[in-house]
């Protein structure tokens, strides 16, 4: 099978959908749904790799499989909640603008990243909506959590790869970091706040120390899944 080996986009995938099954309602209709969302992310990814013309005949027979499955799995809860196509609309645009830099083989682009991630967190969305049958404040806050969070962790990941010697990237990354927790507590949700203090102490503390890749992306997943676990217990 043709599996991307991002780790940080599989919990992308995994937590705003969690989030909007547990904090939401949960129903039988996750299942299906979290299957073609799952098969989706595969067919994108490999539609990536056409864009960039590094798709092989191999590739191409995943994609169709892949684009088929997720069709299959998605028309299931559709068929009971047709408006969870305008989740699908939604996600259109950010999509287009992955496919710009992916042609233009600059995918790595802060911007690029940032669009995966509200249509990922739009996804969230449309986890909560299957279970719910609306969209509600607390949607919009799992919606808004979830971005940044990821957000920040593209920051630091940056930081600590791609764009370790840019001093802007470090002082963007720190100063992001910082208002999302003065945020917390300016708007009476201090709690919350207990959820992005290791993204805050490690974008600060780790930064400047060698670190391999792997370890930099095992001490993300440990990050994000204690994220996830604050905001599903505490919330």
């Amino acid at each position: 099978m043709v599996i991307p080996k991002q780790h940080g986009a599989w919990a992308m995938l995994l937590i705003p959908f969690l989030f909007g099954i547990d904090i939401g309602q949960a129903t039988w209709l996750h299942l299906p749904l979290f299957i073609a969302w799952f098969f989706l992310y595969l067919a994108t990814y490999i539609w990536m790799l056409m864009m960039k013309k590094q798709a092989n005949a191999r590739h191409k027979k995943w994609f169709i499989l892949y684009a088929s499955l997720a069709g299959v799995f998605v028309a299931i809860p559709i068929a009971y909640k047709p408006p969870l196509m305008y989740f699908g609309l939604a996600m259109i645009p950010f999509f287009i603008v992955n496919m710009y830099f992916a042609k233009k083989k600059k995918e790595r682009s802060f911007t690029n990243d940032v669009a995966a991630i509200i249509n990922f967190s739009i996804g969230g969305l449309g986890s909560y909506y299957i279970g719910t049958g609306n969209i509600d404040e607390k949607a919009w806050f799992l919606f808004i959590a979830s971005m940044l969070f990821f957000i920040g962790s593209t920051f630091y990941v940056k930081t600590m790869i791609r764009e370790k010697n840019n001093p802007r990237y470090k002082w963007a990354s720190w100063l992001f970091h910082t208002i999302i927790i003065v945020a917390c507590v300016a708007t009476g949700n201090g709690w919350l706040a207990l959820a992005y203090v290791p993204s805050v102490v490690r974008a600060i503390y780790f930064y400047g120390k060698a670190m391999s890749i792997k370890k930099v992306g095992i001490y993300e997943i440990v990050n994000a899944v204690y994220f996830a676990l604050v905001i599903m217990i505490v919330y």
